[in-house]
């Protein structure tokens, strides 16, 4: 697998982790571990409100949301990636859809690539 399908891999599976989570769907303790296996240590996301979250506070707030959506589906389209060999950027759309709502955002990320997989280090959302 190249880096650029390394980095898919990572994002195709981390939203349909994150989905179960929220639906409540598998095992908590094994799937909390796996969602924050994907990331680096010194990852940090800039939420499309502008706040900026570090691996900490996430892995802090996940506990929380853990079966509050059982509802929610995620969609993932139009994945872009351009990676070298030790990283990648990529962008994608990501739709969450919780009953009647709708929400939509544009995101950029950005993966340090290690052995046969891509982590997580930056991650930028916006609203769209």
């Amino acid at each position: 697998m190249n880096n650029s399908e390394k980095i898919i891999t990572e994002i195709k599976e981390f939203h349909q982790d994150i989905e179960a989570w929220f639906q409540g769907e598998k095992d908590q303790d094994s799937l909390y571990k796996k969602l924050l296996s994907g990331f680096d240590g010194d990852f940090k996301m800039i939420t499309g409100n502008g706040d900026t979250i570090t691996l900490g506070a996430f892995s802090e707030w996940l506990p929380g949301s853990y079966a509050q959506f059982p509802n929610r589906s995620i969609v993932i389209e139009n994945i872009e990636v351009e990676a070298t060999e030790s990283h990648g950027l990529a962008s994608y759309i990501e739709i969450q859809t919780t009953g009647a709502t709708v929400t939509r955002r544009k995101s950029s990320a950005v993966f340090v690539i290690r052995g046969e997989k891509a982590f997580w280090l930056h991650l930028i959302e916006n609203w769209i």
